[in-house]
This record gives C-alpha cells, structure tokens and sequence, in this order.
C-alpha cells in the first residue's frame, strides 16, 4: 500500500516521499538511478540526489525500483512500442507500393493465394485478408537491431523529481489539495481522491469540499469510519449512494444501487432526513433526478423508518405523490410572462444560476431598464458566486465581444464536442462591458496577495482548469484551449492500445489545413507518405498491444494546421480497451533513435472518452513561421466502424475552426490581476532563482527556490483559481 501511495504522490506532485533506509556509501547507486532516469526523460534535483547518496545501495536500488516503474508508466514507456515498418521513419514505401508489395505476397503464399485471387476476379480486394498487411512482421527486438542510437540533444525533455517530505505528510497535502479543489477533478483523480480520502477520513479536513462530486467521495470514507457526513442538499446524499454502489457520483451515467447494509441504510436516511428538516425548500431539488431517487428509495426502505419522516417526502416527491415546486419552474414561469427584471431578482436566490443565465436574461430585455436590472442583480450576488463560474462567465463574454463567423462549439463533460451554427443575438456592447469590469474587479478583490511574482514565460498562455475535465491525465498535458510553442525540427506523433478482449484497430492520422481550414492533405494508413510526413504502418490488431507513428518535417509542411487524430476503425472503444493514450515526441533533425524515445516525449495522454474520433490537440504555423499547439482535448461521435480522416475531415476542421478562433482565459490574465501595477513581477529566464521568498508560476519547478516560496506549476494550477 505504501508503495502505491508513494507512487499516487509523485504522479500528481513530482515529488518522492523521504527515501527510508539504513544510512550508508550509496553516491554510486544514486548516480546510477539519475542516469537511468534521464533515459526516460527524468532527474533527480540536487538535494535529492544528495539525500540518496547518505542512503545504503540496497535502499537507493529499492527506491529506484519503485520509482523508475513510476515514471516510465507516466511517460509511456512501460509499454513495447513496435512499428509496422522496422526502420520507420526510413524507407517508408508509397502506399500503392506496399499495397502490391502485401499482394505479391499473398499470391505467393499457397493458403491465400486461392482467396485473393477471388477476390481479384470482382473487382475487390480486403486488405486485411493479406497475411503480411495489418501485422507485425518482424520482433520488437528485431525493430531496436534496425534504429540506430538515439543522439542526446539539449532540447530533450527532462522533467525533475524533487525531494518531498514523510509520506504521510505528502498523502495528507495531497488529500487537502485535491478534496478542496475548487474546480471539478478530472476522471483519473477522483479514483485517487478515493483512495486518499480512505487513508486520511479522520485526519485534518480541507476548510470545505465546494465540487460535489469531491464530497461524496470523502463522504463514502466518512461513512465508513463513523464521521459525521458533509451534506447540505439531498443530491449530496444520492451521490454518496453512487459512491457506495461503485457509480458515477457526476450523475451523467444510472447507477444499479447495490443491497445496503442496515447501517449504511440508516446514515443515509438521516442524512436526508436533516437536509430537508433544515430547509423544506431543498425537496424541490428532487425533480432533477427522480428516477435515480426511486430506485434508491427501493434500495432504503425508508417506510421502515418512521423516524426520518422529512426523509420518506424525499421518495413521495420522486413518486410525483407530494408536491415541491422547483425554483426553475418558477423562473420559466417569470421569463415566460417576460418579466425580466422578476426573474432577475429571484435568481439572486441562486447566483449561479443567475450568473449561466446572464447572456439570456441580457438578449431577451425589452429595454435597457430591464438590462439595468439584469447586470444590477449581477454585480450585487457577484461576491457570492464561485470562483470557477465566475471565470467561465467571464470568458462566455469576451468571446461574445469578437464578430466572428466560427460556429458555436458544446463541449460535455467527458469531452464529446460538436459544433453548431450560432445564431445568437449580439449583447449590447456597454451591458457587456459593464459586467466584464465588475467580474475582473471581483476576480481581484479574492486573489491573494502575491508578494513577488516570478513566472515562468511559458506559463502565460496555459488556460485556466476551470474544471479537470477538460484535462486529460497524463504527462505535460495542458487544459483545453491552452497555447504552447514547439521547438524542434521532427514532430512525431505515437498512439497505443491494447484491447481487452475483441479484434481492437485504432488508425492514427493527421489531417493538414489550409489557413481557411480546408483539407490540403492527410497522413494515414491510406496515404504513408506526403510533403514532410511519414506514417509508420497500420497496425490492425492489439492482443499484446500495438504502437502506430506519424513523423513530420516541420520545415517542410506547407500547410497551417496540423490536426492528429485517432480514429476508431472497429472493436473496442477508448473507455473499453485494456490501455490507450496518445502523444507526441519532437526531435532535432539528426537525432535518430527508435520510433519511441521516451526522454524526447513531449506530452503523454491517456484516451479514455465517447466518440469514435479523438482529438488531442491541434498544431498552426504562425505568421513567423514558428509552430504552436493549442490544445483540444475532444472526442467526436464518429460512425459505428471504420472511421477514416478521409470521411471526418469536414466534421473535424469545423471543431478546429471553433476552438482555435475561441479566446480562453490564460494565466497571464490572472497575473495581471494580480500584480495590479503594484506587484514586483520577474520572467524566469531559466537561471539562478530569488533568495527570498516568492510566488513561481511556471509550467515546472525550477530548483533553489526558497522554503517559504508559493509554487504553482501544472501539477496544482487549479490552486491559481480564487473560490
């Protein structure tokens, strides 16, 4: 247990617990354990690497073990990555080339020649029914005998592991880090939240848990040891429902409720019993979610218990047998009858939900009274609403400023996007204007005193997490809709998969844009070779799972946009495979090595959403001529089966084209606020750090900074949003 929490820590924090051990020469081991990590693209920082070398070489040996198996999982590299093509990206053929190269052989081959050769006689051939086309020919070791050595370069990626403090102190920050969160976490975490939670239950408690689905994992601990439960509305307690039957405590997917012990049964009643005996008014939150409410009262019983009866109203208005008026129907009613200004002064009952409805109540005012009304109600609950709304609301209005004809783009919570034509009536300019100066005043006023900023520059243009969904889990990985640079001449794309128990093909591609967002050309198993690109082979089956590559020539990429994407062309989806994630590596344009390099990994990250189309992130060449990447993190539905870039190319550049045109909320936005002209802000330029105590905002911790210092970097950004 301790060594899956030690490992649950350094994922999240890239930091390693205090290494244990009986003290000793071990300088040799700890060097050794360094040099193996900088294969994976890691280092130990100086004062870990000195605190090792005070350990025995069997301690430092039993801490590497642990925490080389650690890293090469978070890079990818814990996995065989073969290629279709042996000495990819060398002697890539053209496609037709390797069509009637597959074809050849298969006549020759006395069990298929018969096959193909009736085939032949209609006009139609089955690629996959060629015994050399779709599977590896040659030994992963075969492939390594082929590559030549990889040539170290100062651009390889090397991320630091740094000394942290006694494990339990780290589980326990992380624990408060992460059940205090004050944006949604993403899939991946709330499992470890739940693990944490189960070891930290009656230890110290973050000053409160603001995402729900946060609390009903720490509450399905709490029940557990006994502790009093964090309930406060009676969705709380159907999500620790969930959580106890193994759910979705987010409620988008139905839960199967499990037979509850009598225990379990009771705390739960109780809980429900004292929510609606504090506030009547909350059983109206029951109409959202009536059926899952009725098949968990079939799962309580609660007529057994006459005690709670506040708790039985909970199921009769799920029943439709008491009545509970929501506060939405009366809103409706309000908006119905246009009065806008009573709709306005009810919602601020509710300022979150005045706050989603702001562009409606602002479109749909008759005059500008009742507009006035509007961003008076607004400005008045502004203190009141969190931090998270009130960034999303204020980035919804500066891209409602901009005159564009991008269409408008829904992105759901497990990151399905489509796109829509947006036909929305503008918002007054000074109505808009207005709010947006009275969101930045409020976002100031909860921003902490910063002292002395010191940031680094590649930070800037990261987007705020607003919600951890909209990033995904993995290595180097940013939120939706953030921009980073690209340097290096060689960008390669790698996806993996492993299939669970049906015939799994992922098709890795690259669909190339034009600046108008039209198709110029594509890289894909239907086409291995264009200007300055490279596909490694298709690879149609992963019993013991299967590696595809795309390697591109950026000097030689005539295009704008770069759009990699992998394309479910039949078995197992991304949430049903064993394993899948994608990512890209970049290279000098000599370094060589094998097709998977992992110190030369860029960014690693797991697929696991709906759709049939994943799309990561997409590349555009500016104007100088340098690329960027701006990332997607987005899944498309896609068709049942073989989905090809050929077929999705309009559906895609059409998502591309609303993303990319979409203007995020950055760091840098943030940080203006919060030097407000007054505060010392420095640009780390990747040298010496302050000897005083400063706030680093950067995309990695730089080593030296002092003990009192405030560190943001990926790992914990979402601690940058105010609550």
């Amino acid at each position: 247990m301790a060594q899956s929490l030690e490992s649950l820590v350094l994922r999240h924090t890239h930091r390693l617990p205090i290494p244990r051990g009986s003290a000793g020469d071990g300088a040799t081991a700890a060097r050794q354990f360094d040099a193996a990590l900088m294969t994976a693209g890691f280092k130990l920082s100086a004062e870990l690497l000195e605190r090792l070398s005070g350990l025995s070489e069997a301690a430092v040996l039993h801490t590497a073990r642990r925490t080389l198996r650690t890293v090469r999982e978070m890079v990818g590299d814990h996995v065989r990555h073969n290629s279709y093509f042996i000495d990819f990206p060398a002697n890539v053929p053209d496609t037709e080339e390797f069509w009637m190269r597959c074809l050849g052989k298969a006549l020759d081959d006395g069990t298929a020649r018969e096959n193909v050769l009736t085939q032949l006689a209609h006009g139609v051939l089955n690629l996959l029914s060629l015994p050399t086309y779709g599977r590896y020919q040659h030994t992963y070791e075969e492939m390594l005998a082929a590559q030549d050595e990889l040539i170290a370069s100062a651009g390889d990626r090397v991320t630091v592991l740094h000394l942290g403090r006694d494990l339990d102190d780290e589980i326990t920050e992380l624990y408060l880090a992460l059940a205090g969160s004050t944006t949604p976490l993403g899939e991946d975490d709330l499992p470890d939240l739940k693990v944490l939670a189960g070891r930290c239950a009656l230890g110290p408690q973050p000053e409160s848990i603001p995402v729900r689905e946060n609390r009903a994992v720490v509450n399905e601990a709490r029940l557990g040891v006994g502790a009093e439960l964090l309930l406060d509305t009676v969705t709380d307690v159907l999500r620790l429902a969930c959580a106890l039957s193994g759910g979705d405590v987010t409620l988008r997917e139905p839960t199967r409720f499990l037979a509850l012990s009598r225990p379990v049964r009771r705390g739960l009643l109780a809980g429900l019993d004292a929510v609606v005996a504090a506030n009547p008014a909350k059983l109206a939150d029951v109409h959202a979610y009536r059926e899952p409410f009725k098949r968990l009262g079939e799962r309580l019983h609660p007529h057994e218990y006459p005690r709670w009866p506040h708790a039985a109203e909970v199921f009769a208005v799920a029943r439709g047998e008491k009545e509970a008026r929501s506060f939405d129907s009366r809103v409706e009613k309000l908006l119905d009858e246009f009065d806008i200004t009573g709709a306005a002064k009810l919602l601020k009952s509710a300022p979150g939900k005045l706050f989603r409805a702001l562009d409606l109540l602002l479109r749909i005012a008759a005059d500008q009274a009742e507009r006035d009304a509007v961003v008076a109600a607004a400005v008045e609950v502004a203190p009141k609403v969190s931090g998270r709304v009130l960034l999303s609301v204020r980035e919804h209005f500066h891209n409602r400023d901009r005159e564009t004809e991008a269409p408008r783009v829904f992105v759901n919570r497990r990151g399905r996007g489509w796109v829509m034509p947006d036909h929305r009536p503008a918002v007054p300019a000074a109505d808009r204007d207005r709010l947006i100066a009275a969101l930045d005043a409020e976002t100031r006023r909860r921003l902490p005193a910063a002292g002395r900023l010191l940031i680094d520059p590649d930070v800037l243009d990261v987007a705020l997490p607003l919600s951890g969904r909209a990033t995904a889990a993995g290595l180097g990985v940013l939120p939706r809709g953030s921009v980073s640079k690209v340097d290096g001449d060689r960008l390669r794309f790698f996806v993996y998969w492993k299939e669970t128990e049906d015939g799994t093909d992922y098709d890795l591609s690259a669909l190339l844009l034009h600046r108008d967002y039209s198709t110029d050309s594509w890289l894909s198993y239907t086409s291995l070779t264009t200007v300055g690109g490279r596909h490694s082979g298709d690879v149609t089956e992963a019993p013991d799972g299967a590696s595809e590559f795309i390697d591109l020539s950026l000097d030689r990429v005539r295009s704008t946009f770069i759009v990699p994407q992998v394309n479910i062309f039949a078995g197992e989806g991304f949430d049903e495979v064993e394993e899948s994630f994608f990512g890209f590596m970049v290279r000098d344009g000599e370094q060589k090595g094998r097709p998977f390099e992992p110190r030369t990994v860029r960014m690693k990250s797991e697929m696991r959403g709906p759709g049939k189309v994943a799309l990561p992130l997409v590349f555009r060449r500016g104007d100088d001529g340098r690329w960027h990447a701006k990332w997607l993190h987005l899944y498309l539905k896609g068709i049942s089966s073989a989905n090809r870039v050929e077929e999705n190319q309009v559906s895609v550049s059409k998502v591309v084209r609303a993303l990319v045109e979409r203007e995020q909320l950055t760091v840098r936005y943030l940080i203006d606020l919060m030097s407000g002209g007054t505060t010392a802000v420095d640009l780390w330029d990747g040298g010496p750090v302050p000897d005083e105590p400063v706030t680093y905002i950067g995309l990695e911790r730089p080593e030296g900074l002092h003990t009192d210092s405030r560190i943001i970097t990926l790992e914990n950004l979402r601690d940058l949003i105010p609550g």
